[in-house]
């Protein structure tokens, strides 16, 4: 019997019988080891954007309307260019996991590419927002600052998509201790040069919004060029052969690569543009209630990193189990990863409902500002287990390269369903900005139903296939 302290050898015959306790136990323990590094890696940047909010915050609610609103549309723009780069490490682990590592390089060159062709177009995008921000209607004061901001931000998407693509790789592989030290170097960096830029220090003019973009681009950067440097000397990615020649763009590959990273993206765009609306939707409302959105979505987004790494973390066991020809203990690292998941978020709702004028002082010190985000942080309790089972089941559903159903999950559930009820709520309705999150809240928990029903049908099957 193999041993429960190595469930990468697990067998079928365990998992199916009565005993399961153990093996659970020992691959929730394995994912976290694997989601540990990840978790203070995405705190880490979720960081850089919470350093952002509070340095904003100091030089007033218009500043941090300015950074809330540019956010709101970068966020977008970037999460839907991680969606395609996150193809990589499903696509990793399963050839990691067969034992096939000399062909990961190759996929890496592909989506290195993929990745600039994303970057630069997203560059494009985001300098050209101005007219978008008018046409929904942003306050007019808002805007100018929102725009350079983004003006500056731009600069680093480039950057940032060749970071993903090495970080993913080095996820796939189950390698997840270089990006919690660069991440960490990061929000360092990306503090320091907030204050110099925005504040006007060691001799430099204040540049407000503007310096706090140029901050984050030059952040990313110096990222990129770490995790190059490290993956080039570490003798643990020779085996991949990434930078053993050149290779120019080619279609079999990308199209397998964005035929899988397509949906992924296109589902974060769903969720990420859900909240983003909502929080544009905030900007028609006046100048105290966006800032209050942007402190509560700040902190739930903090939180949320935790169980959006144990997300990446099942993806990669997964794949690495269905890669290996393992069924069964593919299922279980996707029950172990929800369950784990569904426990943290327990926990971090806990901390608004108890906690929130705590939580808010960190950000504000506007009365009229804290009031509405602790209202705003009650109800934001709410969808925070709706918001990690969702996560947690479409990584689940990542490792078994399952991606298309689930975008059309998400395509239901946040447009369908949330961004309607949102819109009633807060416009034609006028019932305020805390039942504008009710809206998305419902979103959220039809996803959240959907997918674990898809993930528990999808396991299940494979376990059984047909003949």
């Amino acid at each position: 019997m193999p041993s429960p302290s190595n469930p990468s050898d697990l067998s079928p015959a365990p998992f199916a019988s009565v005993h399961r306790w153990p093996w659970l136990r020992a691959e929730a323990g394995a994912t976290l080891a694997l989601a540990g590094p990840l978790i203070i890696h995405n705190l880490a940047l979720v960081g850089m954007s919470l350093t952002d909010t509070i340095m904003a915050g100091l030089l007033g609610s218009n500043i941090l309307a300015a950074v809330a609103v540019g956010a709101n549309i970068w966020a977008p723009v970037f999460l839907f260019t991680l969606g395609v780069l996150m193809a990589q490490s499903p696509t990793t682990a399963h050839l990691y996991g067969a034992g096939k590592a000399r062909d990961i390089g190759h996929y890496v060159r592909q989506m290195a590419w993929l990745s600039q062709l994303l970057g630069w177009s997203g560059f494009f995008l985001l300098r050209h927002t101005a007219p978008f921000m008018h046409m929904i209607h942003i306050e007019s004061d808002i805007i100018p600052n929102a725009t350079a901001y983004l003006h500056a931000l731009a600069w680093g998407l480039p950057g940032v998509c060749l970071y993903q693509t090495l970080r993913f790789t080095s996820e796939g592989i189950g390698h997840t201790k270089p990006m919690l030290a660069i991440a960490i170097l990061g929000l360092i960096i990306n503090a320091v040069l907030d204050y110099v830029l925005m504040y006007g220090k060691l001799g430099l003019p204040a540049l407000g919004a503007v310096g706090c973009g140029y901050a984050t681009a030059t952040s990313q950067w110096l990222m990129f060029s770490a995790l190059l440097i490290y993956t080039r000397r570490r003798a643990l990615f020779r085996p991949l052969e990434i930078f053993t020649r050149f290779e120019w763009p080619q279609w079999a590959p990308q199209r397998e690569l964005i035929g899988l990273g397509l949906p992924i993206a296109i589902g974060i765009f769903m969720e990420s543009s859900l909240f983003a609306g909502v929080g544009l939707m905030m900007g028609t409302l006046g100048t105290k209630i966006v800032a209050a959105h942007q402190i509560a979505l700040n902190y739930a987004s903090f939180v949320f990193m935790v169980p959006m790494s144990i997300a990446l973390a099942i993806s990669v066991r997964v794949g690495h189990a269905l890669g290996r020809g393992d069924p069964h203990g593919a299922r279980l690292a996707g029950f172990a990863g929800i369950g784990l998941c569904a426990c943290f978020e327990l926990l971090s709702a806990l901390s608004m409902l108890l906690f929130p004028r705590l939580i808010v002082d960190v950000y504000t010190r506007d009365a009229g500002v804290a009031h509405i985000a602790v209202g705003l942080l009650y109800v934001g309790a709410i969808f925070q287990i709706s918001d990690g089972l969702q996560t947690s089941a479409a990584g689940a559903l990542r490792g078994y390269k399952d991606t298309r159903i689930p975008m059309i999950i998400t395509i239901i559930a946040y447009w369908l369903v949330g961004f309607p009820l949102a819109w009633l709520f807060g416009i034609p309705l006028h019932l305020g900005p805390q039942m504008i999150w009710a809206g998305f809240i419902a979103g959220l928990t039809v996803a959240a139903v959907l997918l674990l029903r898809r993930f528990i049908i999808l396991s299940r099957t494979a376990l059984h296939p047909l003949s």
